[in-house]
């Protein structure tokens, strides 16, 4: 069979063979590995798997798909305008949560936890009369690395090469749909019990692609924008998790605020991401 014809077939047949390729790639190296030496190689096999899903999109685009340059198809632009993008969507990012944050403290549904340090550099987080010491040199760097992974990982398959696939066959409506719906169902496959305890958060992915799409949209098709305001919030969200220095205090419903602590399993996330899809959405350049 003629490579070439793969191109013409459906977008969700594209997708679906390019997925079952990069697995037989990737199951070969990856199934000794996990049978050797178990889950302590779990985060490197997700690495892999993901270096391998780059180099894939960069083949298909070029032999395939005919692409002259696959990456920028796709949304990897590196320039200086691009680069500012993503700083202004991780600051975005993070300012939204900060914001986020800082509201739920002043309607008193989140308490600051304060204790005395012994010193300022402390090297754990260490429980401590029934508070913390908060080790935020043990959350800041690796929360930023964490971040700046998951943000260009995700922004590249989901609203890099997911939704230009899909925008060639679709319309921009239908695809943003489809690319959002793909978004929340690959991170909500999990045990039914889990599910039915957290299922806001079904609704508040499908709205954080939806911002991030419209993101992506109004910068050209570059993903800067989308990669920052997605590791911004990530950043942040990692902060608050891993210091524990917000706590609860159960004035607020946790359906409102956020089941587990997670920001966009709420409805006060969900609107969040909604006001910053509305910014985007009437967001001119001058």
């Amino acid at each position: 069979m003629n490579l070439q014809t793969l191109n013409s077939y459906p977008a969700p047949v594209r997708i679906i063979l390019f997925l079952l390729t990069l697995l037989l790639l990737w199951l070969p190296i990856a199934a000794p590995l996990y049978l050797i030496y178990g889950e302590s190689v779990g985060v490197g096999l997700t690495i892999l798997l993901y270096c391998g899903f780059l180099g894939l999109v960069g083949w298909w685009g070029r032999t395939i798909a005919k692409y002259p340059h696959p990456y920028r198809y796709y949304g990897l632009w590196f320039t200086q305008q691009n680069g500012r993008e993503f700083l202004g969507g991780w600051a975005l990012g993070t300012f939204t949560l900060i914001i986020f944050y800082g509201l739920q403290v002043s309607l008193g549904w989140l308490a600051v936890q304060t204790v005395d340090l012994p010193s300022p550099w402390t090297p754990r987080l260490l429980p401590a009369m029934g508070g913390y010491f908060v080790d935020w040199q043990g959350a800041i760097a690796p929360g930023m690395l964490t971040s700046l992974g998951v943000g260009f990982a995700e922004e590249v398959l989901f609203r890099g090469w997911v939704l230009s696939e899909l925008e060639r066959d679709y319309s921009p409506r239908t695809a943003l749909i489809f690319a959002s719906l793909v978004f929340a169902i690959l991170h909500f496959i999990k045990p039914l019990n889990v599910i039915l305890a957290t299922w806001s958060q079904f609704a508040g992915l499908v709205m954080m692609s939806l911002a991030l799409v419209i993101a992506r949209r109004r910068c050209g098709g570059r993903l800067g924008v989308s990669i920052g305001l997605h590791g911004g919030l990530v950043w942040c969200y990692y902060i608050v998790n891993t210091t524990h220095w917000l706590k609860p205090t159960g004035v607020a419903p946790e359906w409102v605020t956020g089941i587990s602590g997670n920001p966009i399993a709420g409805v006060m996330g969900i609107g969040f991401l909604m006001v910053v899809a509305i910014g985007f959405r009437y967001f001119r350049r001058p």
